[in-house]
């Protein structure tokens, strides 16, 4: 079983910044890794991806504010999010696109971490 775990959530200001992380509990080949994340009241929507080529791609709300990376050493991917707004609140989750010795190709979410901007 193939599991992603988030964190680095949580509340603060208008103008600041928070660092998500995402592991991947088990060894794997990671096609693509994305955020996405769900408002209340909203449909899940993306936020960033990147390849396995270091290729990244932004949803235009964050572009300039938002940027992803990753460890692949480490299985691990990142979202730096400067110059928040309140409009950013969301759960965000982690999501991995991968290939997996006993599983084949598959894909895998996380449980979601809670970002909250105050005004």
């Amino acid at each position: 079983q193939v599991q992603l775990v988030e964190s680095g959530g949580g509340l603060v200001e208008a103008g600041g910044s928070l660092r998500l992380s995402c592991t991947v509990s088990t060894s794997i080949f990671s096609f693509n890794q994305a955020w996405y994340r769900q408002a209340p009241g909203k449909q899940r929507d993306f936020v960033a991806s990147i390849s396995n080529s270091g290729a990244a791609t932004y949803a235009d709300s964050v572009k300039g504010r938002f940027s992803i990376s990753r460890d692949s050493a480490k299985n691990m991917v990142f979202l730096q999010m400067e110059n928040l707004k309140p409009e950013d609140t969301a759960v965000y989750y982690c999501y991995t696109d991968f290939w997996h010795k006993d599983l084949g190709r598959s894909d895998a979410w996380g449980q979601g971490t809670q970002v909250t901007i105050s005004s």
